[in-house]
């Protein structure tokens, strides 16, 4: 599950400042990957090939010689030392861009209070219309093109510059920016439907606007989270049927064996945005989908697939996605609380000079931003620690259900691409919404280990 998805209602931070943030390995990589022999690949000790076919060792001297620990080495340094050094460096500078996208936001929000811009837009939104919704929904424009416009410097050399100079993206600046205007537009109408619906709760509950609009923020953020892979992804993106058996027939064979009922798997051109290989299992109400992009179609192998496969089916067997609304919608209700002392303390004490009359003034928008954003952004770590519980779930059952260890380990590797593969133990906790690469092969070699019993 991803975590755009979970923090869709961040409070709309994220609409204001959308970021298009956004791996077959070469053939002598793969030959050289550990276990791609089938003769050997339950004949590995300590990284050292045993030279008798794995027919000719028994049960027990087979278990003995597998080693899940030199086996996740050997992954390991399978991985070219100037790749390795490259995915380190852009992921890692993925930690200051934490801080650079929320201290841009803060200094934004503080930048249209101080100057009252805000209460301009508000005023403007007045002028045009006495209706609240209709205000609202104009502020929320004003307010879209104002913020997407000044951190605009910001977005591009993130999402594009610092892309290309990785080697991650595929895009021209063209294509890059019309699907910046995509997603513009989908925030513009999104968006401001959730403002318009939020602020309306609001103005209705001045006291108790904590509880209510934190419960509407989590129904806004569940109707985001069923409606996006669906109704939303292919704005950006062509879906197609998958017609080659080879590939298509193991994932649904996959997915009867595990109760998800669909007739088709679904591939979309990815490629045309970036080289990230992808898959997910979406829908529901009879909107099911399973889908996988075209650079996992084309760059994983088939062991590869069913792994990554698997994993996505383990995320909609396992009701991550209610279980993640559920757990991300405890820390909004908590949060909302924490900001209702805030946001009335700071109002009050700032009225002369920002002009903000209430919790329901639209033009309090900035405020509610920073302080939400301030709060997600501490919890950091608690938000990492969520979704990574979930992912290293999907993965167990991933590789259950598909029984491709190897499969399981060669997706790690590709996704070290741009994930750092062997972290320090605090930084996975701080700054790793997924496994780290390393502990994913060695939980695939553990599972393998255990099975050539």
């Amino acid at each position: 599950m991803k975590r755009g998805t979970l923090l869709l209602l961040a409070m709309l931070a994220s609409a204001a400042a959308a970021r298009s943030a956004p791996a077959r390995a070469s053939d002598a990589t793969r030959s050289a990957s550990p276990n791609s022999s089938p003769a050997l690949r339950l004949e590995r000790g300590r990284g050292v090939e045993v030279s008798r076919p794995a027919s000719a060792a028994s049960p027990r001297e087979r278990t003995a010689a597998f080693d899940p620990e030199a086996a996740t080495r050997a992954y390991l340094a399978s991985v070219p030392p100037d790749a390795r050094a490259r995915s380190d460096a852009y992921y890692e500078g993925g930690y200051w861009l934490l801080l650079w996208d929320f201290l841009a936001g803060a200094a934004l929000s503080l930048l249209l209070l101080g100057t009252r811009f805000s209460v301009r837009m508000r005023d403007l939104a007045a002028r045009i219309s006495r209706r609240k919704p209709i205000q609202t929904a104009l502020y929320w424009t004003q307010y879209l093109v104002v913020t997407s416009i000044v951190l605009f410097p910001l977005t591009v050399w993130e999402g594009y510059f610092r892309e290309h100079a990785y080697g991650l993206s595929n895009q021209t600046f063209g294509a890059w920016l019309g699907d910046q205007a995509k997603g513009f537009l989908v925030g513009l109408v999104f968006g401001g439907f959730a403002v318009v619906v939020l602020y309306g709760v609001l103005r209705k509950t001045p006291r108790t606007w904590w509880l209510w609009g934190s419960l509407t923020a989590v129904a806004i953020l569940v109707m985001g989270a069923l409606i996006a892979p669906v109704y939303i992804a292919p704005l950006f993106n062509k879906y197609k049927k998958l017609e080659d058996p080879k590939v298509r027939d193991p994932i649904l064979a996959l997915a009867r064996a595990n109760g998800i009922g669909v007739r088709d798997v679904y591939e979309f051109d990815a490629s045309r945005q970036s080289k990230r290989m992808s898959a997910n299992v979406s829908g529901f109400l009879g909107t099911e989908r399973i889908s996988m992009n075209d650079n996992l179609l084309n760059r994983g192998s088939v062991p590869e697939i069913e792994a990554v496969m698997g994993h996505e089916m383990g995320h909609y067997v396992l009701n991550h996605v209610y279980k993640g609304i559920l757990e991300i919608g405890l820390l909004i209700v908590i949060g909302f609380a924490l900001v209702r002392l805030a946001f009335d303390r700071i109002r009050a004490a700032m009225e002369p000079h920002w002009r903000v009359e209430s919790i329901g003034d639209v033009a309090g928008l900035p405020l509610l931003v920073l302080l939400i954003s301030t709060y997600f952004f501490l919890l950091t770590p608690v938000l990492n620690t969520v979704i990574r519980t979930q992912e290293a779930e999907a993965d167990i059952f991933g590789i259950n259900a598909s029984q491709q260890p190897d499969g399981m380990a060669q997706a790690a590797l590709h996704l070290a691409e741009y994930r750092k593969l062997d972290p320090g133990k605090l930084e996975e906790i701080v700054f790793f919404d997924h496994p780290s690469g390393r502990n994913r092969i060695l939980m695939a070699m553990r599972w393998k280990a255990e099975h050539l019993r």
